[in-house]
C-alpha cells in the first residue's frame, strides 16, 4: 500500500473527527508525559494507559485478546512495583528500553504490547504503540516482514519502530500521528 501526501493528512483528520477516543487520547499526550516524569500520577492513571490499550477496539478486539482479565490482573499489581516500572519507563530511550519493558512486563496483565503503550505514553515523541492490527497496517504499509508474533519479543519490537520510524520519516510525521495514521488506515481497511 502506497499513501500520497494526501491520504495521509486525510486520514490524519479523519483520526481526529471520528476515532471516539481522540480526545482523551490528545490530552494523555499533552498531560501524562510531565505526570509520569514527575512522579504526579495515582493508581487509576496507570489503569488507564492499561485500559486504553483494550479498549481502543471498541468491541473489535483481535483474537484471543481478554481486555477484562487483563485490566482485572492489573488493577490487582502492587502500586510501588508499578511506579517502580513506570520509572523504568521514564528513564527509557529507542537505543535502551529492554530495562522497562522487563520491569513493564514483570506486572501482572502487561506485555510487551501493552508495555509499548506505557512507553508512548511516556514518550510520545519516541514510541509507537505496537499490537496485532498495527503489525499488520504497518508492514502493508513498510518492508516490515512477517505476520504478527503475539506477543513481539523486544528485537521485533525494534523492527516495527524502525519501520514506524520509516513512515515518520517519509510522511513527515512525529511517533504519534504514525499511531493515528496505522490505526486510522487498519480501520479503512477493515471498513466495508
Amino acid at each position: 500500500m502506497d499513501l500520497s501526501r494526501a491520504d495521509v493528512e486525510a486520514a490524519l483528520e479523519a483520526y481526529r473527527s471520528t476515532e471516539p477516543l481522540y480526545t482523551v487520547e490528545s490530552e494523555a499526550v499533552e498531560t501524562m508525559p510531565d505526570a509520569f516524569r514527575r512522579g504526579e500520577y495515582g493508581r487509576r492513571d496507570a489503569q488507564w494507559v492499561v485500559r486504553w490499550y483494550g479498549r481502543r477496539h471498541l468491541g473489535d478486539e483481535p483474537a484471543g485478546e481478554d481486555r477484562s482479565r487483563r485490566e482485572e490482573a492489573f488493577e490487582g499489581a502492587d502500586f510501588e512495583r508499578v511506579r517502580d516500572a513506570i520509572a523504568a519507563a521514564v528513564e527509557a530511550d529507542r537505543e535502551a528500553y529492554g530495562d522497562a519493558v522487563d520491569a513493564l512486563t514483570a506486572l501482572p496483565g502487561v506485555d510487551l504490547p501493552v508495555a509499548s503503550a506505557f512507553l508512548a505514553f511516556v514518550h510520545p515523541d519516541r514510541f509507537v504503540v505496537v499490537g496485532p492490527y498495527t503489525w499488520e497496517t504497518v508492514r502493508d504499509l513498510t518492508d516490515l516482514e512477517g505476520p504478527y508474533p503475539d506477543p513481539p519479543s523486544t528485537g521485533e519490537y525494534d523492527d516495527y519502530l524502525s519501520a514506524c520510524d520509516g513512515l515518520a520519516d517519509r510522511y513527515e510525521l512525529d511517533p504519534w500521528e504514525v499511531y493515528m495514521l496505522v490505526w486510522r488506515c487498519r480501520r479503512e481497511r477493515a471498513e466495508p
